[in-house]
């Protein structure tokens, strides 16, 4: 049962889907009133009080939630907008799929999107396409064959009982290894199952009935449907007691253990290992990288103690619940009601948007070419690389000027800068789908051919050299990410547009926006976990003990001020499970910050539309953050969310930086002005 996992810890900047894309340059002359939005300026506010609300208080107010959204912001914004050409670009495959070369990009790009949109077809299907892989998993008599149908690549399970992939070694980044550790779960987090509180309580009935109605459109009556769904209920329940919480997987070597496959097989006898390598096309792995053996060790418990009747349920609601775009109404119907406890949404987003997300997601990178040829120039790839380079060497001078870090860990911290691999925008070499086959006859069985294809890509690279040239974000992407282990930073083109970059703008605006987030993703490489990689990305410890131990009491402060945000009455956010996100949030501002302060616009200092340079600097960060969230989504968001609220991603840096209180004129006292005392300051 190896899955198709994105296994590296990709430490994400931002929180959208999707955008267009557009160029820009550094240094280039302003243009009065661009780039940022000054009605969005609430200026009721003051900003040494409040400073997201006041940058974007009008907005806020004039902005409320679409009715299919949980949340709403400039991300949503980007991302709508980019979805009009998206969406042509797939109209428009659909359209000439049949006359496209058969087994083009454009031929399975338009006959998946095609058959995804045809609900007529769908829903006469019905179960027809599903049905015998419903028949395989009730045909399932015992122990042994339920460990034949769980090494089959092709057995269509869903993501059940753990997680496994090909993914780097941590500690020998030159190579892969099989990797397994905790899974299984329907529920966003673990604590789901396990709180007591009034809410949890309310999402655990919402699942139940989830789980009952769907048990009864696949045909079980009342009593059964409502046994089976108790039983779907216990398992997962169990898995959950056994997961380690989201604070604890954020350390890497808590969640490294190798071994040798004979120890493996020999700690979880009932997963049958040396069959699951063996159908998988991995004979030949002779370790596994274990990220939660206890919890490896409670599935195998399970697999010989639950019953197989019961067993077969988890499969059955998991095999359901994870294709149920391609199924009857009905289903995406009871599978949104249940969202709805949990986000809040009043509403299902259109079947094409649906859709086009599941485009991006089957055939990222067939589909990311054609959204490249048409959005993308190599103009606003070599200006991206300007302004990281120019981050780089502002990074660069931060750390040798850092007055509580040894030398000797300065000599590595630069190594490992100076060694980032940047990307930016799409790919150097495109992956090859030549081998999945997608037709118009049934969307769901699309969507199994490219699991399965997926799967075998992944599977692919065990015992070749690290590929390199590979990515874990798809071209249309709003987002960015550092991967430890290749010890890179990833930009894709669908973050490089406006707000974040904006050919108009003026430096500041453009430092402030995809400035920050590229210092966000190069301070990656320094929080509390990317820290613990060198510079080729092995975990390894180059700290001196005396300079990790300054590092984690000054990472300890920026917990404790998070720890203190409350975005709703009585909760709290996280500081230690958004530790790395508000670490890349300060230091990213703070590189960024200094990197401006280099531009001739910085140094000649005349405002524009009656701000300074280091204002429209500060409200073009804050800019990027405005966001209206759903109570629900919220909530969601600090349970289970490594990224703290937009709110607090905006004030959290800034109360921690002399350079915005001078920027604004902010006294002692004042909210947006931490006590010298309370601050954190790292790079």
């Amino acid at each position: 049962m190896i899955a198709t996992v994105i296994a590296r810890r990709l430490s994400l900047a931002v929180l959208g889907l999707g955008s267009l894309v557009a160029t820009t340059a550094v240094g280039q002359t302003t243009q009065k009133g661009v780039g940022i939005t000054i009605a969005n300026i609430d200026q009721s506010v003051k900003p040494c009080e409040d400073f997201f609300h006041y940058a974007s208080g009008n907005w806020l107010k004039n902005n409320p939630i679409p009715a299919a959204e949980s949340r709403w912001g400039s991300f949503n914004e980007l991302a709508d907008n980019n979805n009009a050409t998206l969406r042509a670009i797939l109209n428009d495959a659909a359209k000439n799929a049949a006359k496209a070369p058969k087994g083009s990009n454009a031929q399975k790009v338009g006959d998946f999107y095609a058959s995804a949109m045809d609900s007529v077809a769908i829903e006469a299907a019905g179960l027809k396409y599903l049905q015998p892989h419903l028949n395989r998993i009730a045909a399932i008599k015992d122990l042994g064959e339920m460990q034949r149908f769980l090494a089959d690549p092709k057995a269509h399970a869903g993501s059940v009982w753990y997680g496994s992939y090909v993914g780097q070694d941590e500690k020998i980044s030159t190579q892969y290894a099989v990797q397994m550790g905790q899974g299984g779960l329907s529920l966003p987090d673990r604590d789901y199952y396990l709180k007591d509180d009034a809410r949890s309580k309310a999402i655990r009935a919402a699942y139940d009935t989830y789980l009952v109605n769907t048990f009864k459109m696949l045909g079980d009556n009342e009593a059964t449907a409502k046994s089976n769904a108790a039983a779907v209920q216990r398992i997962e329940t169990r898995l959950a007691k056994a997961s380690k919480s989201r604070v604890d997987l954020r350390d890497p070597y808590a969640n490294y253990t190798k071994m040798t496959l004979a120890q493996a097989n020999a700690a979880y006898p009932n997963l049958n290992l040396p069959l699951v390598l063996k159908e998988s096309g991995l004979g030949a792995a002779k370790e596994v990288i274990v990220g939660q053996p206890d919890f490896m060790k409670e599935v195998s418990a399970m697999l010989k103690e639950e019953p197989i009747a019961d067993q077969k349920q988890y499969l059955r609601f998991h095999l359901v619940s994870s294709v149920t775009a391609a199924l009857p109404k009905a289903f995406g119907d009871e599978s949104f009601r249940f969202s709805q406890t949990l986000t809040g949404a009043k509403k299902q987003q259109p079947r094409w948007k649906r859709t086009l997300r599941a485009t991006d997601g089957a055939l990222g990178e067939a589909f990311g070419q054609l959204y490249v040829d048409k959005a993308f120039s190599p103009k606003a790839k070599a200006s991206a690389k300007e302004m990281i380079e120019n981050l780089r060497v502002a990074y660069a001078e931060r750390i040798k000027a850092t007055d509580w870090m040894s030398e000797a860990t300065k000599k590595e911290a630069l190594t490992k800068l100076n060694a980032f691999v940047v990307k930016i925008g799409y790919p150097d070499k495109w992956k090859d789908y030549s081998k999945l086959s997608i037709g118009r006859e049934s969307y769901l069985n699309n969507l199994l051919a490219a699991r399965v294809w997926a799967n075998q890509d992944q599977i692919s690279h065990f015992g070749k050299p690290i590929d390199r040239n590979e990515w874990g974000m798809t071209p249309p992407t709003v987002n960015a990410y550092y991967n430890p282990p290749m010890n890179e930073i990833v930009f894709p083109a669908g973050i490089l547009q406006p707000p974040f970059y904006d050919p108009k703008a003026d430096d500041a605006v453009n430092y402030g926006g995809i400035g920050a987030v590229i210092g966000h993703e190069m301070t990656h490489g320094f929080d509390d976990q990317g820290r613990q990689y060198d510079s080729k990305g092995n975990l390894r410890d180059w700290w001196t003990k005396e300079d990790a131990d300054k590092f984690n009491a000054k990472a300890d402060i920026v917990g404790k001020q998070y720890d203190a945000f409350m975005p709703l009455d009585s909760v709290h956010v996280n500081g230690k499970l958004t530790m790395g996100e508000n670490l890349a949030d300060l230091g990213g501002l703070t590189i960024a910050y200094a990197a401006f302060k280099k531009t001739p616009q910085a140094k000649a200092g005349k405002t524009i539309d009656g701000f300074t340079p280091e204002q429209r600097f500060f409200l073009g960060y804050a800019q990027i953050w405005r966001n209206n969230s759903r109570p629900e989504a919220l909530r969601q968001q600090v349970q289970t969310d490594p990224h703290s609220p937009a709110e607090f991603r905006t004030n959290g840096p800034l109360m921690n930086m002399p350079e915005f209180f001078e920027a604004f004129g902010c006294k002692d006292g004042s909210k947006m002005m931490r006590a010298q005392a309370d601050r954190s300051k790292i790079w």
